[in-house]
């Protein structure tokens, strides 16, 4: 039994990261022709500003924080996701020249002066949202909406997040431990908070109506002109979140929130709309 917080769970989810990185230049990306309504689709979803954004600030926010840890292993870790980061906003400057999507580069904002605090908020809200990408991304794929080759260069983007979020948990942990608020009560509280703060961004994203804010992910299903309900969009989340994650090794932990707040809400869904619930295939 590996315990939280022992060198052997620094090294697993450390070396989980570090030994999956791949090389490649994101600007050097053979982007696929697209053409009528999946070059009009893939102009119409309305997010990609705040993807952009989202990802220029955690490239820089990552890789700074990275300058602050001693711990030469951690370091390394937090290194390699900030170095991913900064080069999904590369990718994506390079899908929206490519295919003529024009959004608006918003000013750079300032670093936090607590870094290790923006890197904890940051982790916590990808949680969220990279569980709305899993599933938006399924769909997408399952209806065929773009072609294949481009789905495969938006996968490898997808399993970096998905390296991100077990890497983010893990560390969570680690770090909330050696600091002494590792009693689990002590450890729970401090997540819920995180977690607490992400989902009312999140949320208030969503009641504003505005593509480009928070929960964007969420907001970009709608756009996909696939038809399907939200018990059915949960299930693709939960579904896809769980073949992302069964690739790590089972000792480590896995982002518990959202699968466990979505799988509540799809059986409240069940429940209220029996005649429209049905089981759907969501294998990777």
């Amino acid at each position: 039994m590996m315990e939280l917080g022992s060198q052997t769970h620094k090294e697993l989810f450390c070396r989980s990261i570090v030994e999956s990185h791949r090389e490649y230049d994101p600007l050097a990306i053979a982007w696929p022709p697209l053409e009528g309504e999946a070059l009009q689709l893939l102009r119409s979803i309305p997010f990609w500003e705040e993807a952009l954004d989202r990802e220029v600030q955690a490239g820089r926010i990552v890789s700074a924080y990275a300058q602050t840890v001693s711990d030469p292993l951690v370091h390394e870790a937090i290194a390699v996701q900030g170095l991913e980061e900064t080069r999904h906003a590369q990718l994506l400057e390079g899908m929206m020249r490519f295919y003529g999507l024009e959004v608006r580069h918003r000013p750079v904002a300032p670093l936090s002066a607590n870094l290790e605090d923006a890197f904890m908020a940051l982790g916590y809200e990808e949680c969220l949202d990279s569980f709305f990408a899993f599933g938006m991304y399924k769909l997408a794929y399952e209806a065929r909406l773009f072609p294949e080759s481009l789905f495969a260069i938006f996968d490898r983007l997808i399993d970096e997040e998905a390296r991100h979020n077990l890497y983010f948990v893990n560390w969570a942990a680690y770090h909330q431990i050696h600091k002494g608020e590792g009693a689990e009560p002590l450890r729970s509280a401090r997540a819920l908070w995180y977690y607490g703060y992400a989902l009312a961004r999140l949320v208030g994203g969503l009641a504003s109506g505005r593509p480009n804010s928070p929960g964007f992910t969420a907001h970009g299903a709608s756009s996909l002109a696939i038809d399907l309900t939200p018990e059915s969009f949960i299930g693709a989340c939960i579904a896809q979140q769980n073949v992302r994650m069964a690739v790590f090794d089972p000792r480590l932990l896995r982002p518990q929130l959202m699968p466990a707040l979505a799988g509540f809400a799809s059986e409240v869904l069940r429940l209220f709309n029996p005649k429209k619930s049905h089981p759907q295939s969501h294998s990777a």
